[in-house]
């Protein structure tokens, strides 16, 4: 049996110890380099120690040459952070699952001039539930007539930092992209005061913060007599972690390119 070494970005965190965990309970996979940040209390302990199975592999910052020997690096962290892992996985030749969202026009396309060199997995979101939403939205929206209007409605812990959520975008973009319109150009992020009527054929987004929430997702295709509601709920990061490590798998057989958690599951 082959066996993977994984590499984990941002790996005190809470998405970082789930995946840790997941790496450790899989005969497949093993954990080969743990990255933070250089000012992180973490550093130069023992990765497994914060899962409760030490490891000997150490926690560091110098990720250039903690990723040596790694076949997959698995980022969620912030966009920065990503970018240099990023240039870094290039250099070396190592494959990358990105889960990391709130990226730029211009820094997605630095990832794809990337996955000439590399193979890369690259999702908003690595639930395999949301990843079989994404594609439920491109049915409902081919089989629903005209005259319904959609909302997406996302909610998500007190901590994350990026709104609305990258999957509650994706939903757009695939709504949109099934509706031959860009969202760029039909999205609207917020109402307040008098805005009149709502427009037709525009795409909605509700934001909600607080408290634990893992994440829970709504699209909401409101007719006149009847509405329609796709929803995903994700109680636990555990189904993130499954998932990356999924496309960690995949990537296994990949010398380069793009992808995205609908190459992984073959749902295009």
């Amino acid at each position: 049996m082959t066996v993977l070494n994984i590499a984990v970005a941002g790996s005190t965190g809470r998405m970082g110890r789930t995946i840790m965990q997941t790496i450790a309970e899989a005969d497949d996979l093993r954990l080969s380099a743990a990255l933070e940040q250089p000012d992180s209390a973490y550093l130069s302990q023992d990765a497994g120690s914060l899962i409760g199975t030490p490891n000997d592999i150490i926690i560091r910052s110098d990720f250039a040459a903690a990723l040596l020997g790694s076949d997959v690096l698995i980022d969620f962290t912030r966009p920065a952070g990503t970018l240099a892992h990023l240039a870094v996985c290039r250099q070396l030749g190592i494959k990358l699952v990105i889960g990391t969202t709130g990226f730029s026009a211009e820094e997605k396309e630095m990832i794809r001039a990337a996955a000439s060199d590399i193979a890369i997995v690259f999702a908003p979101n690595m639930s395999i539930g949301v990843n079989i939403l994404f594609k439920l939205l491109e049915v409902a929206t081919r089989a629903l007539p005209t005259g319904y209007d959609v909302e997406i409605i996302e909610a998500h812990h007190r901590h994350k930092v990026d709104a609305p959520s990258g999957t509650a975008l994706r939903m757009g973009e695939v709504i949109a992209q099934t509706q031959e319109k860009e969202l760029e150009k039909v999205a609207i992020y917020g109402r307040e005061g008098h805005t009149g009527e709502r427009a037709a054929d525009t795409i909605g987004f509700s934001t909600i913060r607080g408290g634990d929430i893992v994440g829970d997702h709504t699209a909401l295709f409101a007719g006149i007599g009847e509405r329609l509601e796709i929803t995903h709920k994700a109680s636990s990061r555990q189904t993130f972690a499954a998932g990356a490590l999924h496309a960690a798998r995949f990537l296994a057989n990949q010398s380069s390119g793009l992808f995205d958690m609908q190459d992984v599951l073959g749902l295009r």
